[in-house]
């Protein structure tokens, strides 16, 4: 029986591993479509930022910041993938 160290196990990988391994993705390509959706993450009001930015705001109307924070984050969900998508793969495909 072969032994393997502690948090090494054979059958276990990271999530985006198995997807670099099956394809040809680079790895700087996909560590920058990480990047741009925890940003996109990070500005919805369900987020802890945006729970934290909504619960913060002060002197302004909260139920219309709160409208507008969730269409820019619906924009960006919208946009932002299409956007990095062509920033970021199609000019090296």
């Amino acid at each position: 029986m072969s032994r393997v160290a502690p948090g090494r196990d054979r059958g276990v990988r990271p999530g985006p591993v198995p997807l670099l391994l099956s394809s040809h993705l680079s790895a700087a390509g996909l560590i920058a479509a990480l990047a741009v959706s925890t940003t996109i993450v990070d500005t919805s009001p369900f987020s802890t930022n945006g729970a934290l930015v909504l619960s913060n705001a002060r002197g302004v109307d909260t139920r219309r910041f709160y409208r507008q924070v969730i269409g820019y984050t619906g924009g960006l969900v919208a946009v932002g993938p299409v956007v990095a998508w062509g920033a970021l793969v199609l000019p090296w495909s």
